[in-house]
């Protein structure tokens, strides 16, 4: 039996080829974690499905979680519950000094631009105690958050705390929605083309973990002064039209999506990044909710065969897999878990199959 892909952008065949999760009588872990813009579900560390938030939805209102149906609950765990998010002056920050962004340093060979939202604390922490320390010891390399405000004035005053604390957050000035997440990505790269002048702009989420070096040396195999477009590829993608995650026709008319990279992890050239900038300033840049879609159609609109597509399986999508680049849907747990294991030279997924 097969599992559907419920993730945006996947073709609407959408099936993955590995057997149902689940065998009778035997114990499994089910994880399900909130993210941008929707649950993700993992079965024994395995992402299997995504769902989007329903119109309206606040995350913070959530009261309780039930199990149905012919299981047997042996033990439940919850990590971060969605509440008000705590203060952040009562977290003894003056212990986390270490983990501060550096002074920028000039010139900036790779921008990592993330991807995250107000209430998500627990996954920066979890990013800056991991492979952001990487970036932190790079001369040459810079990575931000980029968080849009939130719908609740608590969780903006504990933003600003946070982003004065650690130096590392860009606030972009709109309520966060998934339908402006783009916005975010086009922040991206104004921030890395017009403030630190990047040569090479990376956009990733917050429960994405990359391997710094190992990307870099992917990089380093494209010519210098190469354009380039670099990630897991999708050729010939079809909207879905129905669904929680569909698309209509008249926000894309066209039968299939130009090809693009996973939004998981993805990297791009600098005169990508400005062109991107340029066009948002003059008013002609055209947006679509599905930010690795749109990046898709820029350097559609860019590319008169100049641009080289660099497709590599190893920037995963669906969660983790042994030598990867980068991996998604990680848990703080399992990011700690990688930094750890890739500390000790293994390149290895953390709870997976």
């Amino acid at each position: 039996m097969l599992l559907r892909n419920r993730v945006a952008g996947q073709s609407s065949s959408g099936f993955i080829d590995w057997p149902y999760p689940f065998v009778e009588g035997e114990l499994f872990a089910l994880t399900i974690s909130s993210g941008l813009e929707g649950y993700h579900v993992q079965v024994d560390g395995r992402h299997v499905a995504s769902f989007p938030y329903r119109i309206g939805f606040d995350l913070e209102d959530v009261a309780t979680v039930q199990a149905n149906g012919d299981i047997e609950v042996e033990s439940m765990f919850a990590g971060t519950l969605p509440a008000v998010h705590p203060n952040i002056m009562e977290r003894n920050l003056e212990l986390l000094a270490e983990l501060k962004a550096p002074p920028p340093e000039e010139p900036v060979e790779l921008f990592i631009g993330i991807l995250s939202a107000g209430s998500h604390f627990t996954e920066r922490m979890a990013v800056r105690r991991s492979w952001m320390s990487a970036v932190r010891n790079s001369s040459s390399t810079m990575a931000r958050f980029f968080v849009a405000l939130n719908g609740r004035r608590e969780v903006n005053e504990d933003l600003k705390k946070e982003a004065d604390f650690f130096g590392d957050i860009i606030i972009v000035p709109f309520v966060d929605s998934y339908d402006l997440v783009v916005l975010k990505t086009v922040a991206i790269c104004e921030y890395a083309a017009r403030v630190v002048s990047a040569k090479y702009v990376m956009k990733c989420d917050d429960d994405t973990f990359l391997r710094l070096d190992s990307v870099m040396a992917e990089i380093k195999k494209v010519p210098d002064g190469k354009s380039f477009y670099m990630g897991n590829m999708n050729y010939y993608h079809r909207p879905l039209r129905e669904g929680k995650w569909a698309v209509s026709y008249e926000e894309w008319p066209r039968d299939t999506y130009p090809t693009y990279a996973d939004g998981a992890g993805y990297i791009v050239s600098s005169d990508i990044a400005g062109f991107v900038a340029s066009e948002m300033e003059k008013g002609r840049l055209n947006l679509f909710k599905m930010e690795d879609v749109s990046v898709g159609m820029w350097v559609g609109q860019l590319d008169a065969g100049g641009v080289e597509y660099v497709h590599g399986a190893r920037f995963c999508q669906a969660g983790c897999a042994d030598d990867y680049l980068t991996a998604h849907y990680q848990s703080p747990g399992q990011m700690l878990c990688l930094w750890e294991n890739l500390r000790q030279g293994r390149p290895q997924c953390c709870n997976a199959r």
